[in-house]
């Protein structure tokens, strides 16, 4: 039985303790908020040596690292590596997005590999199989789909990337809508162009049936995709955009129905003032679905700095209601992210979910800033570098911008706020450099 099954006859899984001592939950309360479809805990029955982490509702915001080979930097171990350091940095989850190389081999290893849970898109795999027959994404079958969702899920995914939404219907809200971007997702753009060149329904969505039943075999949670995510500023929040949710929401009744755990993806690049609202709007049409954003990224003119765009956005989507965060890397939109741009982006994204964790009072979150706060009123430089959301950095600027035996920062050296208060207050700092 999967977790959401189980959960409603009333059971408490293992994983379902340790997703919720992990959390500072009872395990009880976790299993209520999977029964009610609020909380997803992605755990493939493939997936061995996997840390049992829960998504949704009530829970700390979770982060995301996309790695995965391209054409052009096929190299799997660049990508094990990048897996090793978003890791390390913090991330809950990463998901293969690989397209270049033997990307078989690539989501195995990847999977073999990660103490976190792992997301994978299979249409990628479709057309990369297709592409090493001679042929066209747009000569897939439906059974080549499913064959390649199949694989996925045998392989040890624990929840997928299926563009299920993008079907007829949207297609033609896309014509009519006068889009600047159009269609910024690659699977979104794959079965767009399928659609259209065969004249049939998106099979993702007409046998959404044989999707649950491939999905329930192994557990894993179906990601449902935004494909028609707005790609800039000017195309959020518009008609095609609802139009795809409003059918997600059908297809996480149904999924539920199942016995499948489910969540929805969002935007996207969405102005400051429309976060909110897009994150209400997805709870209600999609049934208080666990909520995975890609940023958002709230200005489209910052290359090389989307980690920060995407995490302003962040905060307010997580602190609105978002449960999952992918990350933004300063590559984003200009090319595949090396290793540093990989850490860059895990710590970004969790500086926003930690940002809105405090807001939404999550177990923990406001007791870390303060034990942080206090280390420095002590000047206790051990203790604000253990507590650092990135430690070795914070340990490098510190070694390289001040003495040794320098009690205080250069900054503001024998002027420091906190000497010169707590002497005239009384009081003494314990901490030492």
């Amino acid at each position: 039985m999967t977790q959401l099954e189980q959960a409603l006859k009333g059971v408490i899984t293992d994983e379902m303790k340790q997703a919720a001592e992990r959390e500072g939950l009872a395990p009880k309360d976790l299993r209520d908020g999977i029964a009610k479809g609020e909380i997803v805990l992605p755990y493939n029955i493939n997936h061995n040596n996997c840390q049992p982490i829960a998504v949704g509702k009530g829970l700390s915001t979770k982060v995301n690292a996309n790695i995965g080979t391209s054409d052009a930097y096929p190299e799997l171990d660049k990508e094990l590596k990048k897996l090793e350091t978003a890791v390390s940095a913090g991330a809950h989850s990463v998901m293969d997005l690989s397209t270049g190389g033997n990307i078989d081999q690539a989501r195995k290893q990847i999977i073999d590999n990660s103490p976190v849970m792992v997301g994978t898109v299979p249409i990628y795999q479709a057309l990369v199989d297709a592409a090493k027959e001679g042929q066209k994404m747009v000569d897939l079958s439906a059974d080549d789909m499913f064959a390649a969702i199949e694989k996925h899920c045998k392989d040890g995914a624990d929840f997928i990337t299926v563009h299920c939404g993008v079907t007829k219907e949207v297609i033609d809200e896309l014509r009519s809508s006068g889009r600047v971007m159009d269609i910024v997702s690659r699977g979104g753009s794959f079965l767009t162009a399928w659609i259209l060149h065969n004249d049939k329904e998106n099979p993702l969505y007409e046998q959404f049936d044989r999707l649950l039943d491939i999905a329930k075999e192994y557990d894993v949670t179906l990601s449902l995709g935004d494909g028609l995510r707005p790609g800039c500023i000017e195309d959020a929040t518009d008609a095609s955009q609802i139009r795809e949710l409003i059918i997600l929401g059908g297809l996480v009744k149904r999924s539920r129905e199942a016995g499948v755990q489910v969540m929805v993806e969002g935007p996207g690049h969405v102005p400051l003032d429309q976060i909110k609202a897009n994150m209400t709007i997805e709870k209600t049409l999609c049934h208080n679905a666990p909520f995975y954003v890609l940023g958002p990224i709230v200005t489209d003119i910052a290359p090389g700095y989307d980690h920060i765009t995407s995490a302003i956005g962040g905060t307010i989507a997580a602190s609105s209601g978002a449960d999952f965060l992918c990350y933004v890397t300063p590559a984003e939109h200009l090319g595949l992210p090396t290793l540093e741009d990989v850490k860059e982006g895990v710590v970004a994204s969790r500086i926003a979910a930690h940002a809105a964790d405090i807001i939404k009072g999550v177990n923990g979150a406001k007791e870390w800033d303060l034990a942080m706060s206090k280390a420095r009123k002590d000047l206790d430089w051990q203790k604000q570098i253990q507590l650092a959301i990135d430690p070795e950095k914070a340990s490098k600027m510190r070694k390289a911008k001040n003495d040794e035996e320098q009690e205080c920062c250069t900054m503001c050296g024998s002027f420091c706020a906190y000497k010169i208060v707590s002497e005239y207050l009384g009081r003494t700092i314990n901490g030492s450099c």
